[in-house]
């Protein structure tokens, strides 16, 4: 919401000022600066009862949350995950199932009520329905033209991240596949003269999307899929709907982001085949090194593998002095000359 709403670069000033490294992700440092100013679109978060958070995506949030614990002189609890080069052995999966049962130990206490088991499958049971609405969602983009962008499914992201186990996703996604269905019906594009399909690695350069919106569609490039939003709904096959709680120990170790790099390739070259890609656009984020820090070997194996090329932003995701636009519409426009010229235009 910060990166988004233009707010970046203020919050982040402010956490070096308060002698946060610019080096440190820019999500860690809009964060800690806007709880001590009431910061952001919103004018900040409520205070909170405890904190919670999993280094399945990265190593900054331990850092980033035992900060802001102590900032709000409340709880914490880390679930550890072990990162997964290409399985998930069973000492992983009964270290990650142990640390699940601390952690209703910290939630009980911490509420001061005991874990209700009907309430955990409920809430179980609507949020893999979630995931399944979302990921439909996401299949109806395979069609020609796509009825929506990977743009457009940054901001319809935001439910499947936050309100996950509730109804409101389950209405709002089903109204929104038959809203897409729709316009695949009618032959209804996200962009008037869609000719080139391409796929979007990495978070967003939220304070950009507009414009990266705009620049590829005057080339009649739409970006009909992305690594990012699927990576909520990837691990769902992980899941026992009838078994919710243990399964959720693999399902939240294979992320896309725990996974080696063989197998991250492995799930772009999937999804260039699925969705027709013609090109790829990574966004190699200064902030975000676990996402960022393998990009060149997928560049090679999908270079190798399909042939196909690939476009290498350098930007943040918040950030906005790591963006210098006519370099990146240079970048852009060399880009789509390429894959012009691959397809005869």
């Amino acid at each position: 919401m910060i990166g988004a709403s233009k707010m970046g670069v203020g919050l982040c000033e402010t956490a070096e000022g308060m002698g946060y490294s610019p080096d440190l992700c820019s999500y860690a440092r809009s964060d800690i600066a806007c709880a001590t100013v009431n910061g952001g679109p919103i004018g900040g978060l409520p205070r909170p009862d405890m904190l919670v958070c999993c280094n399945n995506i990265c190593g900054t949030v331990l850092k980033w949350y035992e900060v802001q614990a102590r900032y709000f002189k409340v709880p914490l609890f880390i679930l550890d995950t072990p990162f997964c080069h290409v399985g998930f052995a069973d000492e992983a999966k009964r270290y990650v199932r142990r640390q699940l049962d601390e952690y209703i130990l910290f939630l009980e206490k911490t509420c001061g009520r005991k874990m209700d088991n009907n309430r955990l499958k409920e809430v179980g049971k609507l949020s893999l329905e979630g995931q399944r609405l979302w990921q439909a969602v996401l299949n109806t983009t395979a069609n020609r033209p796509a009825p929506m962008s990977a743009f457009d499914a940054f901001f319809h992201l935001a439910l499947i991240v936050t309100l996950r186990g509730t109804r409101d996703v389950i209405d709002y996604y089903s109204q929104l596949l038959i809203k897409m269905k729709d316009r695949v019906a009618r032959g209804k594009g996200a962009i008037p003269n869609e000719k080139y399909r391409l796929l979007w690695d990495n978070i967003p350069i939220w304070p950009r999307t507009r414009w990266l919106s705009q620049k590829f569609a005057s080339h009649d490039a739409c970006l009909v899929a992305d690594t990012y939003t699927s990576a909520w709904c990837g691990t769902m096959k992980y899941i026992d709907e009838n078994n919710f709680f243990d399964s959720m120990a693999e399902a939240y170790t294979r992320i896309y982001l725990n996974i080696g790099i063989d197998e991250m390739a492995k799930q772009v070259l999937e999804m260039i085949d699925k969705y027709q890609i013609d090109g790829i656009v990574m966004h190699s984020n200064r902030s975000c090194k676990p996402y960022s820090i393998g990009q060149y070997d997928i560049q090679k194996i999908i270079e190798k593998e399909r042939g196909i090329p690939s476009l290498m932003i350098e930007a943040d995701m918040v950030d906005e002095r790591s963006f210098a636009e006519s370099q990146v519409e240079t970048r852009i426009d060399a880009f789509m000359e390429v894959i012009k010229q691959r397809k005869g235009r």
